[in-house]
């Protein structure tokens, strides 16, 4: 027989999880904040904060001297375990929302484009992997 938990054991768990889940969304928000500001200061004009499609969302896309960069920001304690939260099912999903949005400019696929990844650890210090998703 399975015992269930009290309401007040249900409550007190989902209201944990709510704080949890706000302090990782609100982490995010930040470092997706520092991320456009280093993007910002090279020379890169933000076209789009998180942009979702029918194929998902993009964390970021800028250009610069007529190209896209699509970047996928990862946070972490550390950039080695933000590295490797991308998984191949995200990056198949990152692919096809970046084809979705190259569909509504003027070349299409023809336009020039490339993914990076930016790292985020807890001290906020951002490296960002360009082309990280080349073969």
């Amino acid at each position: 027989m399975t015992v269930c938990p009290k309401p007040a054991e249900r409550s007190a768990k989902n209201a944990a999880r709510r704080r949890a889940g706000a302090t990782n969304y609100h982490a995010g928000q930040s470092a997706e904040f520092s991320v456009i500001a280093q993007y910002t200061q090279s020379g890169h004009h933000l076209l789009h904060h998180r942009w979702r499609g029918r194929a998902g969302e993009v964390d970021l896309i800028f250009v610069r001297a007529g190209e896209v960069v699509f970047v996928e920001v990862k946070k972490s304690r550390c950039i080695d375990l933000a590295v490797a939260a991308l998984g191949s099912r995200q990056i198949r999903r990152l692919l096809a929302a970046a084809e979705e949005f190259l569909g509504t400019q003027p070349r299409g696929a023809l336009t020039p484009m490339r993914f990076d990844l930016a790292a985020v650890d807890v001290s906020g210090h951002v490296v960002v992997i360009e082309n990280a998703l080349a073969a």
